[in-house]
């Protein structure tokens, strides 16, 4: 599947685009539980009992309590595109915002590693890009017709997984744009270079795509910043990529930070890959 918006020009971005889709299949699975104290499952699951997993569950909740969804630590999942607005050699750190507006998104994400029975992976890069509050993503900007500056670097980047395969990202809960539900893109990287703030070489073996519940989303859509983008908002149900299969389909499991939307979330998932 592909995103039904034609790429724009990249302008100043400080990278190069790539539109390449690894097609490894890999496992997805999210709870709050796995993210905080699942990884014992992830160690001992094995990859017989990967290849036959299908139960999935979607996630429910409100603007001040919290989602969640359950399913089994390794579900085998099929790749999703990475979408036209991908860029290489993003910068590694934890804060992707830079000085963009939004409510704040605190991920953890926990990868494990399905060609060694599910044990957490280490050293992996996981990496982020989503569109900021008007739907415009970096180094393509006015894709969403929307002007503003494009430094090609706002709201993307990655960090290491440590030895736990656990990871934490900062962001801002992304807008919408035609044709596409809320989401965020993600890659995970294996074997790279790290420079002094972004990386070289290595090799893809995830792609995938991250989504919220429809719920929250519908009330941060229409609070400023986020009613600023006056685009047509297509619903979760209506994607083009999210096939309804909650969490092993990258649906976020999310616990609100505080009482209003506007203090954001917390937002975690635990991510099975096939380093081999």
């Amino acid at each position: 599947m592909t995103e039904n918006l034609p790429a724009q020009q990249q302008g100043e971005a400080k990278h190069k685009a790539t539109r390449t889709v690894n097609r490894r299949k890999v496992i997805a699975a999210g709870s709050a539980v796995a993210a905080a104290a699942g990884l014992g499952l992830a160690a001992t699951a094995s990859a017989d009992q990967v290849s036959g997993a299908t139960e999935t569950a979607d996630s429910t909740g409100s603007a001040s309590g919290s989602t969640s969804s359950t399913s089994a630590v390794c579900t085998l999942n099929a790749e999703v595109t990475e979408g036209p607005y991908s860029l290489e050699g993003a910068l590694v750190r934890e804060d992707i915002r830079e000085d963009k507006e939004g409510f704040e998104v605190q991920y953890t994400f926990t990868v494990v590693d399905q060609a060694d029975d599910c044990a957490p992976l280490a050293d992996a890069l996981v990496e982020i890009w989503h569109c900021d509050a008007l739907g415009e993503y970096s180094g393509f900007v006015g894709g969403n017709g929307h002007e503003e500056e494009d430094n090609g670097t706002f709201l993307r980047g990655g960090q290491l997984t440590d030895e736990n395969g656990q990871v934490s990202l900062i962001s801002i809960w992304p807008g919408h744009y035609v044709s596409r539900a809320v989401h965020v893109h993600m890659r995970v990287h294996t074997d790279m270079t790290l420079t002094d703030d972004s990386y070289t070489g290595g090799e893809i073996i995830h792609t995938g795509q991250l989504f919220f519940d429809q719920d929250i989303n519908t009330e941060i859509q229409a609070t400023a910043p986020y009613t600023e983008n006056t685009t047509q908002e297509t619903l979760l149900e209506d994607d083009s990529i999210y096939d309804d299969g909650g969490a092993s389909s990258g649906l976020l499991t999310l616990t609100a930070l505080g009482s209003s939307v506007s203090d954001g979330y917390a937002a975690t998932l635990t991510v099975g890959v096939n380093s081999a």
